[in-house]
This record gives C-alpha cells, structure tokens and sequence, in this order.
C-alpha cells in the first residue's frame, strides 16, 4: 500500500524523502475563505518524539506515529508503529475511515463548530 492509494479527498500536502509525511484532507474546501486555515484535517506521519517538551518532536525516536488532526490542537487519534512504511500504511487506512465518515470528531471538541462539523459531514459519508 502505498500514497498513490491515497482516497481522492485527501492530498499529499508535504513528503521529506524517508521523512515525515503530511496528508491534508480537502484544501480545496478548507481553503482560510469560510473556514479558518486550522480547519483543515491532516494526519502527520512522524518519527519524532510525542513528549510535550518544547523540541521534542526534534528528537528522532525508532517509533514512527501516524495522527490525524481535526486542527493543531484537536488530535482525534494516534497510532504508533515500528517502521514508516507501517506508520504510512496507518495513514492511509486512517485517511479511508475519515473519508467514510467512520470517524467521530465532534467528541473531539469541548466548544462545538456547527458549521464546521457541517461541512465535514456532508464532505464524508456521515451524512448519508
């Protein structure tokens, strides 16, 4: 499984050759218009360490994590793996599940985004 399997609503936002990974999900939507620019879902695939540390995630570690973010500070989930290759393979089936609606992000978020959430909802298949 590789990026080129990437769902179509999500685009390959930034690739450091085996580096870190950044998927965003539907810029051209989420474009800083109508939405604010932290509005926009991504899923990093990092090798980085996670402690909260200032320069932390500077230290490169032998795990690679693959989160997807609903904004900077809105971490839906996070899975960590033992390669980049399986941390990549994480991505994409996270970039799926997201793309189907199969995951839940309004739990995410102690002040709601109606109309956020409204968008999304009718961009992947929670609206259905």
């Amino acid at each position: 499984m590789g990026l080129e399997e990437l769902p179509e609503s999500w685009v390959v936002w930034t690739q450091e050759p085996e580096g870190r990974v950044i998927l965003a999900y539907r810029p051209d939507v989420f474009d800083a218009d109508e939405f604010p620019a932290a509005c926009l879902p991504t899923i990093y695939v990092t090798n980085g360490s996670r402690t909260a540390r200032p320069g932390a995630g500077q230290l490169h570690t032998d795990e690679w994590h693959a989160t997807l973010f609903a904004e900077p500070e809105i971490e839906l989930l996070s899975e960590t793996q033992g390669s980049r290759e399986a941390a990549l393979e994480v991505a994409l089936e996270v970039a799926e599940r997201f793309a189907e609606g199969d995951i839940d992000y309004r739990g995410a978020y102690q002040v709601p985004r109606e109309a956020y959430f409204a968008e999304l909802d009718t961009l992947t298949r929670q609206s259905e």
